[in-house]
């Protein structure tokens, strides 16, 4: 069975920067197999509806502005899965997922994946996020998509655990986090640890500091789907860590894939 992994993408520039992060990222893609195709759920994918892209050849979207020309030109050219999409919508059914032939690589999906797969030659499906649904929805569609884990796909969630961009520390990324940041982060990562999914799911509970931390819902849904598709005896780990600009954590969350041993 293959690891469930949700990323902390931050900053689009991260796909030409060599950081701790992004050496985090191309870790975990040397050291884990290799996968039939990954299914990936960006944050930037964040739509009234279920859609997985059904292309053989998906698009590079630079779905921003304000950032250098070279990163407009950046280009992950990583085949797509028409086989692998019609699985999701058969999967998730009764959800009704539409087969959309327009959606390509977002930037929350491609700038992880060029340092997981440089080649670009792992097929790559995503599958958007219906802003209409609540959080419990997508974490019971997380716990639908477990089964591919064992079919050879890599589940990856792409978005951050904290991400307010209002207060993000703008030209100053090495300040040290928020206290409102760094709290909810170690309250998320003591209930991840426990296994305690519930608060999680209805994270407004957890107070203030998490709605602070979490403004609003599409970058944080990701990593609901990740905990979804957990087993009882996955393991967790945090492969990757740190806080840009204060307000954006960078924390990755790995379910399966290590032992407990390998742990100690």
């Amino acid at each position: 069975m293959l690891p469930a992994l949700f990323l902390g993408h931050g900053n689009p520039m991260n796909a030409l920067s060599d950081n701790v992060f992004t050496a985090g990222w191309q870790r975990f893609g040397r050291s884990t197999p290799r996968p039939k195709a990954v299914l990936c759920i960006s944050a930037h994918w964040y739509v009234p509806a279920s859609g997985v892209t059904v292309s053989t050849a998906p698009r590079t979207l630079h779905d921003f502005g304000g950032f250098p020309q070279r990163l407009s030109e950046f280009q992950y050219p990583a085949p797509g899965d028409p086989a692998l999409a019609r699985r999701v919508q058969e999967i998730l059914a009764p959800v009704p997922v539409d087969l959309d032939p327009h959606w390509g690589l977002d930037h929350g999906a491609w700038s992880v994946l060029c340092h997981l797969y440089p080649q670009a030659d792992v097929p790559v499906v995503q599958l958007s996020i219906d802003q209409s649904k609540p959080p419990a929805f997508h974490y019971d569609l997380g716990r639908r998509l477990a089964p591919l884990r064992d079919e050879g796909v890599l589940l990856l969630g792409s978005g951050n655990l904290v991400h307010n961009l209002r207060a993000y520390a703008w030209g100053r990324p090495a300040v040290d986090p928020y206290d409102w940041a760094q709290r909810f982060e170690q309250t998320a990562r003591g209930l991840l640890l426990a296994g305690d999914t519930k608060p999680l799911i209805d994270y407004p509970s957890l107070g203030p500091d998490a709605l602070l931390s979490i403004p609003t819902p599409d970058h944080y849904l990701p990593l609901l789907y990740i905990l979804g598709a957990r087993q009882q005896s996955d393991p967790l780990t945090f492969p990757v860590q740190g806080v840009e600009g204060g307000s954006i954590s960078m924390l990755s969350v790995q379910v399966g894939g290590i032992s407990r041993r390998e742990l100690d």
